[in-house]
């Protein structure tokens, strides 16, 4: 993005930015960029937190004022000091759920889920496969056949330039989000440790995940893998 601000500037728009890795944009030197200590992810801070994301957006929009760069500056507070970030992941929390219908989670949690849609103006993470979520336990359908290795597996939404192990990563992230963001609205002082910790731990979906992942994985292909990791990480 660093490289992309450039070319913009030199054209003649001002330009700032948020930095997550300090020592990159050092060497990238963007036009403005404001390094906030902040976990990957959570580029504007907490979630839920309106009052620190318009102090971040305010902070680097300021750097505006600079009519000459490069410049960086670090965000001054962090508010994330003192916690543990390291999310827990499918490789280090113990599974723990006698629960294993998927679809049965699914039609538990979407009441869940479409208040937290509608409680945040329509705002989600689900949209990446264009399955809506009505029609999720198709997509939990889809997704056991694939970690069977079924030939044929497949949905109607999948468009023909994406590979159905692609196709099956994003089903993965769009029901990981429907998930969190039920679990969210059930519980809503949870943070986003103990909501990873409750999905990898104590859902059937977590267990689904973990399989598609080690199927992936089988195939010693380096592309696959790649996916693999991003599916159960």
């Amino acid at each position: 993005m660093g490289v992309i601000a450039r070319q913009i500037e030199a054209a003649g728009v001002a330009t700032t930015s948020i930095s997550l890795v300090r020592e990159h944009t050092e060497q990238v030197k963007p036009p403005r960029a404001l390094f906030v200590p902040f976990p990957f992810g959570y580029p504007l801070g907490k979630p839920d937190d309106p009052d620190l994301q318009l102090k971040v957006l305010r902070a680097a929009f300021g750097l505006l004022e600079r009519e000459r760069g490069p410049v960086l500056e670090d965000y001054p507070d962090d508010a994330f000091e003192g916690q543990d970030l390291n999310l827990p992941q499918a490789a280090n929390v113990a599974a723990t759920s006698k629960q294993d219908d998927v679809a049965f989670e699914v039609t538990s949690l979407r009441a869940h889920y479409e208040r937290w849609v509608a409680e945040h103006g329509g705002r989600t993470n689900v949209g990446l496969t264009g399955v809506d979520e009505r029609r999720f336990r198709g997509l939990v359908r889809f997704l056991e056949a694939f970690a069977r290795g079924e030939e044929g597996a497949d949905m109607e939404e999948r468009k023909p330039e994406i590979s159905i192990p692609q196709f099956a990563r994003y089903a993965c992230d769009d029901l990981r989000s429907f998930y969190f963001e039920a679990r969210l609205q059930q519980k809503p002082g949870a943070d986003f440790q103990d909501v990873n910790r409750w999905f990898w731990a104590d859902t059937a979906a977590g267990n689904l995940l973990r399989a598609i992942r080690d199927r992936l994985t089988a195939t010693n292909d380096p592309a696959l893998a790649g996916i693999a990791f991003g599916i159960a990480r």
